[in-house]
């Protein structure tokens, strides 16, 4: 077969006819398209509140000082930092810097990020397979449910994904001009995404590498030396803030949150590296309901009615759960069955407000110092076993993670299309070195960046949020605009093709009813996909260009019906997801659903806020707390330093009980609330028992933990003079 796919060897189509100068039909139908998309992100935006509370509390801390923004300081005392490279919060800071600190105001770069994205990505798929393929690939990126849902929030996924789109743009220059500089240009910028979300920015870069090395015309040898050029520089970029960080002493500097030796080089290859790689297990004793100074029959005071608190609230574990762990004892393995079938395998942990050993699944027991969305369900209708760390986002590692229950949701939706187009993509012409063929190097870069992010999330059994599945949003879009552009090239001179179409198209509607059937969400309006096909079909006959403009609407209408739910349902702002559909999570207990509107629709204490503030004026610190998720909150309402003992989630060392001691002395710190310590201090457990006093008022304070945090724990404030 030697299809011609290029260009330049196509037909001018009516899409391509211009109508302003330098303005074609289909530019136009794309800013369009990028339009309905900023629209569509802006629906209901303030549901989002403080979006993720614990790097919008780090913007607030990067506007204090310079060096609080240099080291991307958690809070504003810069005791520790964010766990994350600097460049996404930098430009989120910027924004914040004129728009004023808010959810939207360091969530806008990433919608505007996806929104260009949008653009950026007809050009590209485009260049080699047409204006048809590049309107579909941009239509097809807007309406994928992550990708909204992602961009709606501060967690910089967006931020990475354009900066991304750029550095291929830079790479497809490379290719087609064979010079060094844009291969020197595409490193540097995958350099500053590694410097956004770290080793999440080498995911697409062996597509990046092999489309320069297949689809160059230089010589081997020479294209060898300047990848390995380009190589050096991009190891240098990627690194060149965390080596200067490293080489400040640290007494001069924040801790380095979530690693484990205070450095970037260790956050890297820990945290950030092997912890997402593989699961190792999890550390550090999960939280215990026992209060310093408090006897173990401690004030907690259990909900009444277990598992059915107010929605956002911790919820009594199932009695199955209580009873697999009788007569056990904390940390021992444990299993159970729930309600709706499932065997949960996990460990007996003290849940807060508990006093009772319970079986906890392992993904829901604390992993690097995080307990996902705060919650510890018990094998919900998403709920799974085993070890993998936020399995209930993401699943369980396997080739049908994508296409199952709990991921599918996020952008699985055209992925049968997408694969079948990378198939159709491989035949498209005749294989040849160098690549020659538009077909193959579009093949080479987009479904070598789809096919690398599937069989790496499929298989990773690390820290794997849902919301890292927009990698994946450019290049599904990429391919169903190709496979789409080629069916629709065929058919003009091969009528069988209508055929591949039909067959594509109904294979993606088969698995878009079974995903939606699996979040109880299969509507009798679904089946109006399936006449839209049919309409299309019989079209044929008339309009061929009608006829398969229709049957591909006939797979867009679920995933963009999805899109919509997403921003109109208020899903989850602190880890984005996409549209949960009528499925409930967590109904068997441990924890119900979050509130709807922003942030679980939970505050900070405004008494003990009011308290602090008018008892600290003289001291540095409004108070120290275990971690972020207790004290982001209190940030964002003070804009004061909130000393965060444990780092993110509990476990890091940024303080000892006697830095606590030198601070008190000092005049730096006078309250301390503590409580449900993930990281299980026991030096600052008996500091404060023996230096500091109960405040009588805020004995039991209700948890003012925030996203991603176990909710409503008893808390106690003590005062250390």
């Amino acid at each position: 077969m030697t299809t011609a796919t290029l260009p330049s060897q196509v037909q001018p189509s009516t899409l391509g006819k211009k109508i302003l100068p330098g303005v074609t039909i289909g530019t136009l139908i794309v800013i369009i398209i990028m339009v309905a998309s900023f629209g569509l992100h802006m629906i209901n935006i303030n549901s989002i509140g403080n979006a993720n509370e614990y790097y919008t509390a780090a913007v607030e801390s990067m506007l204090k000082s310079w060096s609080n923004f240099f080291f991307i300081a958690a809070e504003p005392g810069g005791s520790v930092t964010v766990d994350k490279p600097p460049l996404g919060l930098w430009i989120e800071a910027i924004f914040a810097y004129f728009l004023g600190v808010s959810g939207f105001s360091v969530s806008l770069p990433n919608i505007l990020a996806g929104v260009f994205g949008i653009g950026l990505l007809y050009s590209m798929v485009k260049k080699y397979m047409g204006e048809l393929a590049g309107i579909t690939a941009a239509l097809v990126m807007a309406i994928t449910p992550v990708f909204v849902a992602t961009n709606r929030n501060n967690t910089m996924d967006g931020i990475l994904v354009f900066t991304l789109l750029v550095a291929a743009w830079a790479f497809i220059k490379a290719t087609e001009s064979g010079k060094l500089r844009w291969v020197l240009l595409g490193a540097f910028i995958v350099g500053l995404g590694f410097n956004i979300k770290m080793l999440q920015a080498f995911l697409p870069l062996p597509a990046f590498y092999a489309l320069y090395f297949f689809g160059s015309k230089e010589g081997w040898l020479k294209k060898i030396i300047n990848l390995g050029i380009a190589t050096v520089l991009l190891v240098a970029v990627s690194l060149s803030w965390a080596v200067v960080v490293d080489l400040v002493p640290a007494e001069n500097r924040p801790f380095i949150g979530s690693s484990d030796d205070n450095t970037v080089m260790g956050l890297i290859f820990g945290h950030n590296g092997v912890s997402r790689l593989e699961s190792n297990g999890g550390g550090g004793a999960p939280p215990s309901g026992t209060q310093p100074g408090q006897p173990s029959n401690a004030e907690t005071q259990p909900q009444q009615n277990p598992g059915q608190g107010q929605q956002g609230q911790f919820q009594g574990p199932p009695p199955a759960a209580l009873n697999a762990c009788e007569g056990q004892t904390e940390g021992a393995s444990c299993s159970f069955t729930t309600q709706n079938g499932n065997t949960i395998n996990g460990s007996c942990i003290i849940p807060p407000n508990q006093t009772a050993l319970a079986c906890a699944p392992q993904d829901r027991i604390p992993q690097n110092g995080q307990v996902p969305n705060g919650q510890m369900p018990a094998g919900g209708p998403n709920g799974q076993n085993g070890g993998t760390p936020f399995s209930q986002e993401t699943g369980s590692p396997g080739v049908l993670r994508f296409f199952t229950s709990p991921l599918s949701k996020q952008m699985s939706w055209l992925l049968p299309f997408a694969l079948i187009s990378v198939l159709l993509a491989l035949f498209g012409s005749r294989i040849q070195l160098p690549i020659e063929s538009g077909v193959h190097k579009a093949l080479i870069l987009w479904g070598g960046w789809l096919l690398t992010c599937v069989v790496f999330f499929s298989m990773v059994s690390g820290i794997f949020h849902a919301y890292y599945a927009i990698m994946l949003a450019p290049a599904l879009g990429a391919m169903v605009g190709i496979g789409f552009a080629q069916l629709y090239s065929w058919g003009k001179n091969k009528n069988w093709t209508v055929i591949g179409l039909i067959l594509t198209v109904l294979v993606t509607l088969g698995f878009q009813v079974f995903a939606a059937s699996q979040y109880n969400e299969f509507s009798w309006w679904m089946i109006g996909t399936g006449i839209l096909l049919g309409l299309g079909i019989l079209l044929m006959a008339v309009s061929r260009r009608a006829a398969y403009a229709i049957i591909l609407s006939a797979a867009l209408i679920i995933p963009a019906y999805w899109s919509v739910m997403t921003v109109t349902s208020s899903s989850n702002n602190n880890l984005p997801t996409a549209y949960e559909g009528q499925a409930q999570t967590g109904q068997d207990g441990f924890l119900g659903s979050p509130a709807p509107g922003g942030n679980g629709g939970e505050t900070a204490n405004t008494e003990l806020v009011d308290f602090l503030q008018a008892n600290t004026q003289d001291v540095e610190y409004l108070v120290a707390v275990p971690s972020s998720q207790q004290g982001a909150e209190l940030v964002l309402a003070t804009g004061r330093p909130v000393l965060y003992m444990g780092g993110f989630g509990g476990q890091d060392e940024v303080v000892t009980a006697d830095d606590l001691t030198t601070m008190v002395a000092n005049g730096e710190l006078r309250y301390v609330l503590y409580g449900g310590d993930r990281g299980n201090k026991q030096d600052i457990t008996n500091w404060l028992s023996s230096s500091c006093a109960v405040v009588n008022d805020f004995s039991s304070v209700s948890s003012v933990q925030g996203q991603g945090g176990p909710r409503n724990q008893n808390m106690t404030l003590y005062s250390c003079r």
